[in-house]
């Protein structure tokens, strides 16, 4: 089975802020949801534990799992460039990211669904057949494009209503 997580809360998702790459590490809140998160897989054994190198989802995935973290940059959130940071209300949108003719550095979404797939893909390859548990901590971006891959791509592309809420999980299977 595959188990995806979404970091706990950060002073920036408390602050409804857009949070990247220049993110903060858990808040207490969001230490207290890994912790919940971690009894409601009380019992789960993961034999494999996976995240993107943002301390959040690093520090998520060791508080729910007790064990040994796989850092994979292709897990790492969706480059927000100049829109990192800012009051997400205030941010000027190209659908669900911010417009790349107004910031600087915003990653290509193209190339973004690409990278994630290619880490799913390469999974999917090496344990469809085998009966393991893997635990995947990311994003709301990351984790939304992970449920795009199970569940297909929206008309619409809105890939983030695939994602859990902070200190949230979903289960898949190849």
């Amino acid at each position: 089975m595959i188990y995806i997580i979404r970091h706990g809360e950060t002073d920036l998702n408390k602050e409804r802020k857009l949070q990247g790459r220049n993110g903060y590490p858990l808040n207490k809140n969001g230490i207290i949801q890994a912790e919940n998160l971690r009894t409601k897989l009380q019992g789960i054994e993961f034999d494999l534990v996976y995240s993107s190198p943002q301390e959040r989802a690093v520090e998520t995935a060791q508080i729910v799992s007790g064990g040994n973290v796989i850092v994979d940059n292709r897990l790492d959130v969706f480059e927000l460039g100049e829109a990192d940071n800012l009051k997400i209300s205030e941010v000027k949108m190209d659908g669900f990211i911010p417009d790349a003719s107004v910031y600087k550095g915003i990653e290509d979404t193209e190339s973004f669904v690409n990278r994630v797939f290619n880490f799913m893909r390469e999974l999917e390859h090496q344990h469809a057949e085998s009966k393991v548990n893997i635990l995947i901590s990311g994003h709301r971006c990351t984790t939304g494009c992970m449920g795009a891959y199970f569940e297909g791509i929206p008309e619409n592309r809105n890939i983030l209503k695939y994602s859990s809420d902070n200190g949230d999980y979903k289960v898949y299977q190849f």
